[in-house]
Formats: C-alpha cells, sequence, structure tokens
C-alpha cells in the first residue's frame, strides 16, 4: 500500500483526542472491550463469562478435607450490531480549490473530526438505548415530569440507596449518573455547588466542571433515553456501575486479501478506548476517505443500574 495517509496521521489522531474527550456520558462510563489490531464483522459474537452468587457452608471439622461446593459460570454473549462509516469524497478539482483559500489540510481535519463525532453520536445513543430498554431491578426515585436537581441534590443519595442494596460496589470509583443537559443545568445552579466554602473547590463556578458526588461520577449526555422501561414516555437520568454494561468495538472487517484502499490507518483514542478506522480509496480523477468502526452494546447487570426521574 502506498502511504498515502502518512502526511495526514497527525490530524486524524489530532481528531480523535478531540472527538474522545467530547461531553458523552455513556461512553467513557461503561467497560469498553476495544482492540485496535482486530476487526469484526456485522453479527459476530463477543462472550463473556459470569460467576453467580456463592453458597457458604458450616464449617465441620474432619480428617479428610471437604470437597467443596460446585459453581456454574456462565457464559453470556454480545453481537456486534453495527458497521458504519462516514464517506468523505474529493475530486482533484475540490483539492484544488481548498488550496487555494483555507487548505486542503484544515477542512480535511475537520471533516475527520466530524466523522468520529458521528460515529461517537451514534454509539452514545445505542448506549442510551441500552440502558433505556433494560429493566433495572434497583428501580426508579424522583419525581417523573420534573427535572432533579431543582433545590438539592438528595436523589443522588436516594438512587444509591437503591444500587447498594442490590450489592453494587460503591467503593471502587466505578459508579456513573448519567443526565440530560436539563438536569445538568439544575445542578449547576445550585448554590451548595458553586460556593467555594460548600463545594470545597471553585471547578464547578469557574469551568462547569460537574462535581463527584455521592460516590457517582457525574456525566451529560444528548443520548439519553425516553420511553425507558420503569416509567414509560418520562426521560430517565442512569446511575449504574461501569461493570452493568459493555461496548464492544472493532475495525470493520475487510476479505482476504484486503479490497480496494490503497491505505488504512486504525486509530484508537486513549481517552475513551474508541477504535476508528480511516480508509483511502482511489478512483479516476476522484479519491475517498472513509472513517468506520463496527460496535455492539449489552446491559450485562440490570441490578447495578438505577434510574433518576426527570
Amino acid at each position: 500500500m502506498a502511504n498515502v495517509l502518512t502526511d495526514l496521521a497527525a490530524d486524524i489522531y489530532k481528531a480523535a483526542d478531540v472527538v474522545g474527550r467530547e461531553l458523552v456520558g455513556f461512553i467513557p462510563s461503561v467497560t469498553i472491550n476495544a482492540n485496535g489490531s482486530e476487526r469484526a464483522a456485522k453479527g459476530d459474537v463477543v462472550r463473556a463469562s459470569f460467576t453467580r452468587a456463592a453458597t457458604a457452608v458450616n464449617v465441620t471439622e474432619a480428617m479428610t478435607i471437604p470437597e467443596g461446593t460446585d459453581q456454574t459460570v456462565d457464559n453470556k454473549t454480545l453481537s456486534i450490531t453495527n458497521a458504519r462509516a462516514v464517506q468523505i469524497p474529493y475530486t482533484g478539482e475540490d483539492i484544488r480549490h481548498l488550496n487555494n483559500g483555507i487548505g486542503f489540510e484544515t477542512v480535511y481535519g475537520d471533516q475527520i473530526k466530524q466523522a468520529m463525532r458521528t460515529l461517537c453520536n451514534e454509539i452514545e445513543v445505542d448506549l442510551g438505548e441500552a440502558f433505556g430498554v433494560a429493566t433495572g431491578t434497583a428501580g426508579a426515585v424522583g419525581t417523573g415530569g420534573t427535572t432533579p436537581f431543582a433545590t438539592n441534590f438528595d436523589v443522588i443519595a436516594d438512587v444509591r440507596k437503591l444500587l447498594v442494596d442490590n450489592g453494587m460496589p460503591m467503593n471502587d470509583g466505578q459508579a456513573s449518573i448519567v443526565m440530560n443537559s436539563a438536569a445538568g443545568a439544575k445542578l449547576r445552579q445550585l448554590s451548595t455547588l458553586t460556593q467555594v466554602n460548600t463545594s470545597g473547590g471553585t471547578d464547578l463556578l469557574r469551568q462547569g466542571v460537574l462535581l463527584d458526588l455521592q460516590g457517582f461520577m457525574l456525566r451529560e449526555s444528548a443520548g439519553v433515553y425516553t420511553n425507558l422501561t420503569p416509567d414509560p414516555d418520562e426521560v430517565m437520568n442512569v446511575a449504574f456501575h461501569r461493570a452493568a454494561a459493555e461496548l464492544a468495538i472493532r475495525a470493520p472487517a475487510v476479505p482476504n486479501g484486503g479490497d480496494a484502499a490503497d491505505d488504512a490507518i486504525v486509530v484508537q483514542d486513549p481517552a475513551s478506548g474508541i477504535v476508528f478506522e480511516v480508509r483511502s480509496y482511489k478512483g479516476y480523477r476522484k479519491s475517498m476517505i472513509e472513517v468506520a468502526a463496527s460496535w455492539g452494546v449489552k446491559v450485562w447487570k440490570p441490578d447495578f443500574v438505577g434510574f433518576i426521574k426527570g
């Protein structure tokens, strides 16, 4: 393959770096199963093992070692359900026009960012829907039809109780609450969080950074799903542990020996774990850059998922 993308690699990695740090909530909060060296086809299955709750026995003194209690390890599967791409065509005249103005590299870099942004948003929505259709056995708190955090953040303690009563760990720093922007706006207006003497810092006041509360990392997302199982026709903000859901993402499959692409780069953003593949194709006085990813999502542990109405 010719090194068509070599000169543009810096722009591609920079684009992934920027997109990986956008304000998406679900992607950085779930378990990410990513491998930049492997490909996956739509319909491929990713397997995971899960242990069941253990059974205790009485300790009985004896001169022989007990056999122990047999345990069953469950095997669950996650399917790759999406193979998506953003395709950016260019003719020779297009590039000439751009180089006579702002420059091809500048516009190309922005287009790569937008392509990755589009795919990230689709993944975020898929995760939001996965939580939405999963029946969280922990339940829901708050009042339907109202935006939470209007006067306080007591509802966070309420959802925490639901989850810890279900056995969800809260001491490992892996619990998150992903909320819509309306809930985030109310939270940002609480004086107890914006005043330095009560919040302990200026991050929220000066930078708008949501602070961790009650052991939860707080994030916002446009992918918070409506029509959730516990309360149809309402928007439900989601509290969950990282182990509750998984995102499996790979570069899309190609045939043995390759296809018509004359160059390809696989980019994995270290912050989000998202894997993108950028491929270059040449035609007659025309070329195309493709940004693509294959992924699937699954909520494994609905008992580690709770909802905040609003």
